[in-house]
C-alpha cells in the first residue's frame, strides 16, 4: 500500500470526468487500498479517483465508525430524497469550508472491491460524503455548490488540539 499525493485546487484533472472501471481486478483493489491509506493519512472522510490523479470511477469513504471504510467502484445515485444544509470541506481545498445543500438521503448502486453489485442507502453524513465524492467523478467540486457568502478559510494552526 502507498500514500498518494492529493491533487489540489487548480489541478485541471479535478475538472475532468472519470471513466467507468471495466473490470475490478487486483490493480483496482490495490488502488482502493492506497486510497484508504491516503484518506486516513489526510484525516479525510472521502476520496475519489481524480483527487489522486486517476480518472476512474472509484471512491472510498470512511466515517470512522464500526463499519470500516466503504470502497465503491462505478457508484451512481439511483434515488435521492430531501435536503440538508451541511458544512463541507474537501481534501483538494485544504483549510476551506463552506455551507452546501446536499441530499438528506441517497440510494446508490456500485460494485464492491470484489466486483459484486451492491446497493447502499446513506443518510446524513454518509449521504453527504457519497454525493460529494460522486460529484468528483463528474468533475464537479464542492466550491461549485457553496451557498454564497459561506466560504471560510481556516488557518491550519487554529484547529490544533492543544491536549495532544
Amino acid at each position: 500500500m502507498a500514500i498518494r499525493i492529493v491533487r489540489e485546487n487548480g489541478d485541471e484533472i479535478l475538472r475532468k470526468k472519470s471513466r467507468e472501471v471495466e473490470v475490478v481486478d487486483d490493480r483496482i483493489r490495490e488502488l482502493l487500498d492506497d486510497m484508504v491509506e491516503t484518506l486516513h493519512s489526510y484525516n479525510g472522510v472521502g476520496l475519489a479517483g481524480p483527487q489522486i490523479g486517476i480518472l476512474k470511477r472509484i471512491v472510498v469513504i470512511d466515517l470512522y465508525d464500526d463499519k470500516g471504510p466503504i470502497k465503491l467502484v462505478n457508484p451512481r445515485i439511483v434515488k435521492q430524497k430531501g435536503e440538508q444544509e451541511v458544512e463541507e470541506g474537501c481534501l483538494s481545498f485544504p483549510n476551506q469550508f463552506a455551507k452546501i445543500i446536499r441530499p438528506a438521503e441517497v440510494i446508490i448502486e456500485a460494485l464492491n472491491e470484489k466486483g459484486k453489485k451492491i446497493k447502499i442507502k446513506g443518510e446524513g453524513l454518509l449521504a453527504q460524503a457519497i454525493s460529494h465524492e460522486i460529484d468528483h467523478l463528474d468533475g464537479i467540486l464542492f466550491v461549485d455548490k457553496i451557498i454564497p457568502g459561506t466560504l471560510e478559510y481556516v488557518s491550519p494552526d487554529s484547529n490544533k488540539d492543544e491536549s495532544k
